[in-house]
């Protein structure tokens, strides 16, 4: 269920409905079906997974964590992944994590100016975000800002407490969290079936094999490993006669 080939199949299916939107043009239509994603942990999943949609002539948006213990979108490989994203026209935002923040002003705030620090390191303008891990009470806010999209606000999702796969909403949501479809799957009943549909992915849970849950983060934590040696490696010249020691140790 989370390989390339059933992704490709959701894609299809997208493709088929002749709906698929960015939030922009979402914003003006009565009907759309728009793919988006939050990234956690791996930056090059979600560059696999960008190339995997290119390769079919789709594009989609793509958001991306300031503040992440797992990934640093600043690095220059990070940053060049990106820019190649945004140069095959996926369109890249701000995965914006409140880190504690309740106070509404203080999150408006920070977030214009995070969105404001990414459009000057990657020089092109970041207009849009999405909250990681949302509160009721954010997503009950509906933050809107001037010439800034946000994903949760209820021009593309619709907020209801204790929502159940009965409850009717103006947009079908779906997202992949935990490994898990909720809300639905989005297959050609269900993305065919409503007239506008807003489904979130995170890239890590994607691969070409489609791991179970458990085989899924055996394997990211095994790139991660990876990418510590090759980075360490290409930093510390004392370093190469330890690096086949380490490569070879055994992790899970």
């Amino acid at each position: 269920m989370f390989s390339y080939e059933d992704y490709r199949q959701i894609i299809r299916i997208i493709q088929e409905s002749g709906r698929a939107a960015g939030y922009e043009e979402a914003l003006y239509r009565d009907s759309f079906v728009i793919m988006r994603h939050d990234v956690e942990y791996s930056v090059d999943r979600a560059y696999a997974l960008s190339r995997v949609e290119s390769e079919m002539g789709f594009v989609s948006t793509w958001f991306f964590q300031w503040t992440n213990n797992s990934y640093n979108i600043l690095s220059r490989r990070s940053q060049a992944m990106i820019r190649d994203m945004h140069e095959r026209g996926h369109r890249i935002g701000l995965h914006y994590a409140l880190n504690g923040l309740t106070d509404m002003r203080q999150v408006r705030r920070q977030l214009v100016k995070e969105m404001r620090i990414l459009s000057d390191m990657f020089e092109f303008e970041i207009t849009q975000f999405s909250v990681h891990r949302p509160t009721a009470a954010v997503l009950a806010e509906n933050i809107k800002l001037p010439n800034v999209l946000n994903a949760y606000q209820n021009d593309f999702f619709s907020f209801a407490p204790d929502v159940t796969p009965e409850t009717k909403l103006e947009v079908k949501y779906m997202s992949d969290a935990n490994h898990i479809w909720r809300y639905g799957y989005p297959d050609r009943k269900t993305i065919l079936g409503n007239r506008k549909v807003q489904i979130l992915t995170h890239p890590f849970a994607w691969s070409e094999k489609g791991y179970d849950n458990h085989d899924n983060y055996v394997a990211l934590v095994r790139e991660k490993y990876a990418e510590m040696i090759e980075s360490i490696d290409g930093e510390c010249k004392d370093f190469c006669e330890y690096r086949d020691e380490f490569m070879g140790a055994r992790l899970i």
